[in-house]
């Protein structure tokens, strides 16, 4: 039954258009048209199919996945790993501070030096506005003229790991959450999901995870609530984004400065602390400038700004206003009374939904498993059918 089960995916796939995945990047989510959104959902949901039955749905037999972390992580880092060998790929984390970037190693030399038998590329560079997208694209297009000109015999793929204004794998997770969640991806029509801001005793959260939520959802016809204390909005042209998509979609959205507004009758709550845009793009100028003492002055002005709300919190009385919704977190969470005094959701809430946000966080290495797959793969369905009855298939 689960072979006859990832043959109907594998028939979903084939209805869908996209081919435009195949030798290209996956830098933001609302660059891909809507069937190639689809199509990253379908592949994620087949190759976990197939690991659970024990079919490899490995396409290469040597290269590498090269890991470009310029923020902490845990769960994208291993989501990338596990991703990288899931396909039959080496992953290897480039450390800068152990290359001749150190030395002064240009962008442009090193995206080439890395790239001789490389695959794939990830990359997380989101704590500067203006920065980590910009940094992305010079690395694609180096390593695109590097292919161009004969230095490398394939293009990798580079995969966006988080920057300064998406978070595609970790959106493309929570969609793919929310569709098993409710059923499909046809039912979030129509449902509530309240993107809030939260409190953090923490400084500089990017504002990526928020914007890729509600530039995501707005897309398939949901309700998007976006609340946040006045002067903690996101990046503009991303609000107007998600107001457009909604439009299309026959969604709707709408922004608030209160948090008890957004929760009333939600299905979904994301509640989630992010640093105020004007203040990103100060830190930014200082970053420029070297001024490291007026950086440290910043950062005690954004905590005391953060106090200033620290009753935005997801606790139970407004967990009560909701349609029972369902937690959606990034992780990780500040946990009040557990990772910290005050946080950005109760103790008693998190606890309930815990491990739903580790299986919502389960997703990421098969949705960028998904993405490598269709970046590599010409014709992914044959390819998926061959490897399905057990014939050897290689990425094209």
């Amino acid at each position: 039954m689960e072979l006859k089960e990832i043959q109907k995916k594998i028939d979903t796939l084939l209805s869908l258009k996209s081919g435009q995945l195949y030798q290209s990047d996956f830098l933001l989510s609302w660059d891909k048209r809507e069937d190639e959104i689809r199509a990253v959902l379908t592949v994620a949901e087949i190759l976990q199919m197939m690991r659970e039955q024990n079919i490899s749905p490995r396409i290469f037999d040597s290269g590498l996945a090269v890991a470009i972390f310029r923020d902490k992580s845990t769960r994208t880092r291993f989501s990338f790993l596990s991703a990288a060998n899931l396909l039959g790929l080496a992953a290897q984390d480039l450390d800068e501070t152990k290359t001749q970037i150190a030395h002064g190693e240009t962008v442009r030399e090193t995206a080439n030096m890395i790239s001789f038998l490389t695959e794939i590329i990830g990359i997380r560079d989101d704590m500067y506005l203006g920065y980590g997208n910009t940094y992305m694209k010079e690395v694609s297009e180096a390593v695109r003229e590097g292919h161009r000109e004969g230095a490398l015999p394939r293009i990798p793929t580079l995969v966006n790991l988080q920057c300064d204004i998406d978070h595609p794998t970790q959106s493309l997770s929570d969609l793919l959450h929310l569709s098993r969640h409710f059923g499909s991806l046809e039912a979030l029509k129509g449902k509530k999901i309240a993107m809030t801001w939260a409190y953090s005793p923490s400084y500089g959260k990017p504002l990526s995870v928020p914007q890729g939520v509600i530039a995501l959802m707005s897309r398939f016809g949901m309700k998007v609530s976006l609340a946040y204390p006045e002067g903690y909005s996101l990046i503009p042209e991303v609000e107007d984004l998600a107001e457009k998509n909604s439009q299309a979609s026959g969604g709707a959205f709408h922004k608030t400065h209160s948090m008890a507004e957004a929760f009333a009758d939600a299905d979904i709550v994301y509640p989630k602390s992010w640093a105020p845009y004007d203040l990103m793009q100060r830190r930014t100028e200082l970053l420029k400038a070297g001024d490291s003492r007026h950086l440290d002055e910043l950062e005690t002005e954004c905590l005391e700004l953060n106090k200033r709300y620290i009753d935005w919190v997801c606790n139970e009385e407004l967990m009560e206003r909701t349609k029972d919704a369902l937690y959606l977190h990034c992780l990780p969470a500040d946990i009040s009374g557990v990772s910290c005094e005050h946080g950005e959701v109760a103790g008693s809430v998190f606890e309930r939904f815990r491990l739903a946000t580790y299986r919502q966080a389960g997703n990421k290495p098969y949705i960028i498993a998904a993405m490598m797959f269709l970046s590599k793969v010409k014709k992914p369905t044959e390819v998926l059918s061959d490897l399905l009855q057990g014939k050897p298939a290689r990425a094209s």
